[in-house]
């Protein structure tokens, strides 16, 4: 964003001092369904004003920007989809559990798993709306105009219609920082040290989907000959950003907050981590039983792996109270052939096979 909207939309938000619940999240805008932009306008209201998990600054960036909000959504539905498969086979699986705070209590606990959800989130507004801007959906940006790379051969174009990342990462650091920032906690407070792991953990899953971001090329020339390319900036496939975001995970560092208002490593044996890295500020609950304090589902009844050792293991998975073995039934598509001309013909096998779930 740049020059007077990109001022106003500053202006708006330091208006914005008091602390904010979090009952709700932006999150909630890819759960329920938003209208494309020329459907924004109810009556005299836009509808902005009835999106729920907006914060005050949030709205006011929609209220500017509200063609923006599709996409925002759908960057939120590839980040919730994406936590999901980079969980799938852990106690605690990124499981959704309503419309309006999405994750539930559990993200009220500053633990690794939060800070994961953070950054993934932040990076997927940073995809969705670097794409936008490449596709013509939006008026206030267009291809990417990034600078030529000095390692480019002399001869090869530099031009092409690439996605938008600077322009996403920073319509991303405006809206989804917007939250933290419009907070005023106390110097040294604990509320203050959760404010600043989120806005951390934003930087990191936006600067993740800005690393991965590369150069791509496509050929041109007689008959294939590839005589001259033409490149341009593209953004790396999402599964690509969750697996950098899933190892930043597994490595997050441990903080705690100073008296001066800073974040400092709990272990000073450690490096300090990057802006590129992930913090948490409280220990993780265990996620093997139900609790409704912390937020955590509980494992019983997830499936898991009779033979493996990891993590989607029965003992592991199970918490040790044992597990059940069910058989079920599995239908698959067995013995294609391919048929002059042209289609696939496959017959439907069925297998029995063995699952346990835990207790």
């Amino acid at each position: 964003m740049t020059g007077p909207r990109l001022a106003l939309a500053a202006a708006l938000l330091c208006s914005c001092t008091s602390p904010v619940a979090d009952a709700s999240s932006w999150w909630s805008l890819a759960m329920n369904p938003i209208q494309r932009p020329e459907m924004y306008i109810i009556g005299a209201q836009p509808v902005c004003s009835q999106l729920p998990g907006l914060s005050p600054g949030q709205r006011k960036l929609c209220q500017l920007y509200q063609e923006h909000m599709v996409f925002i959504g759908e960057g939120a539905r590839s980040a919730i989809k994406e936590c999901q498969y980079q969980f799938r086979q852990r106690r605690w699986n990124c499981s959704t559990v309503d419309n309006t705070s999405v994750f539930g209590r559990v993200m009220k606990i500053g633990s690794r798993e939060t800070a994961f959800t953070y950054a993934v989130s932040a990076a997927g507004v940073v995809n969705a709306i670097s794409r936008a801007c490449r596709e013509g959906e939006l008026s206030s940006c267009g291809c990417s105009r990034t600078a030529r790379p000095k390692d480019l051969p002399r001869d090869w174009l530099w031009g092409g219609c690439g996605d938008n990342v600077e322009y996403g990462y920073r319509f991303a650091k405006e809206f989804v920082d917007a939250k933290e920032r419009e907070k005023n906690y106390v110097r040294g407070s604990e509320e203050q040290a959760r404010m600043l792991m989120n806005l951390q953990n934003n930087e990191a899953g936006r600067r993740a989907v800005y690393k991965l971001a590369d150069v791509a090329c496509k050929c041109h020339g007689v008959s294939g000959s590839c005589s001259l390319k033409t490149c341009w900036l593209q953004l790396a496939d999402f599964r690509k950003v969750g697996d950098l975001l899933k190892e930043k995970y597994d490595s997050a560092a441990a903080m705690r907050i100073s008296r001066k208002g800073k974040l400092e490593l709990v272990n000073n044996r450690f490096n300090m981590p990057t802006q590129e890295d992930l913090v948490y500020v409280d220990p993780s609950p265990d996620y093997c039983l139900r609790n409704e304090t912390t937020g955590s589902l509980g494992t019983q009844g997830r499936l898991c792996n009779k033979t493996s050792e990891g993590m989607d293991g029965c003992e592991l998975m199970c918490c040790g109270r044992g597990y059940d073995q069910f058989k079920s039934v599995q239908v698959e598509r067995c013995h294609c052939k391919f048929h002059w001309c042209c289609y696939v013909k496959c017959k439907k096998c069925t297998e029995i096979v063995d699952q346990y779930v835990c207790k």
